[in-house]
C-alpha cells in the first residue's frame, strides 16, 4: 500500500476520532462553568479540522472503496 493509499484510510479514521473527541468537549462544557466557553470552543475548532481533513481526503482521491 502506498503513502496515498494509507492516507485515504487514515484520514476518515482521524475524522471520527476528532467527531468524538469533539463530543466529549460538549458534553463537558455542560458542567465546565468557567471553562465552557473555552472547551466549546476547542470542539468547534476540531470541527474545522475535520473540515480541512475532508478537503485533503478529496485531494487524494477520496475513501478507498471497500
Amino acid at each position: 500500500m502506498n503513502e496515498t493509499a494509507k492516507l485515504r484510510v487514515l484520514i476518515p479514521h482521524w475524522i471520527e476520532h476528532n467527531e468524538e473527541h469533539a463530543e466529549e468537549f460538549r458534553r463537558w462544557a455542560e458542567t465546565a462553568s468557567k471553562a465552557a466557553p473555552d472547551l466549546l470552543a476547542a470542539a468547534e475548532a476540531m470541527q474545522q479540522v475535520n473540515q480541512t481533513l475532508v478537503i485533503a481526503l478529496e485531494k487524494l482521491g477520496g475513501l478507498l472503496p471497500h
